[in-house]
C-alpha cells in the first residue's frame, strides 16, 4: 500500500491507535501521579502515628508512676493511721492501771 493514500483504512486506524496510545499515556501517568500522592500521604501518616505511639509509651509510664506514687502514700497513710490507733490504745490501756 503506498503511503500516499489518505483514505487508507489502515492508516486510519494506526492513527486512532496512536490517539488512543495517547490517552492511555496521559491516563497512566495521572495513576502514578495518584499512586505518589498516595505514597507520600501514607507516609506523613506514619509518622504522625509513631508520633501518637511514642507520646502514649511516655503517657502509660506517667500514670504508672503517679498511681504507684498514690498507692505508696495510702499504704503510709494507713500504716501511720494503724500506729496512732495502737498508741492511744496503749495510752488507754496504761492510764486505766494508773501509769
Amino acid at each position: 500500500m503506498p503511503e500516499s493514500c489518505e483514505n487508507c483504512a489502515l492508516r486510519l486506524r494506526v492513527e486512532a491507535l496512536e490517539r488512543t496510545n495517547e490517552q492511555h499515556a496521559s491516563t497512566h501517568r495521572e495513576m502514578f501521579d495518584r499512586l505518589r500522592a498516595l505514597e507520600t500521604s501514607d507516609a506523613v501518616q506514619d509518622a504522625h502515628y509513631k508520633a501518637i505511639d511514642a507520646k502514649l509509651d511516655e503517657l502509660t509510664l506517667m500514670v504508672k508512676e503517679l498511681t504507684g506514687k498514690a498507692g505508696r502514700r495510702w499504704d503510709g497513710l494507713v500504716e501511720r493511721s494503724l500506729w496512732a490507733v495502737a498508741a492511744a490504745v496503749l495510752a488507754w490501756v496504761l492510764a486505766r492501771v494508773g501509769l
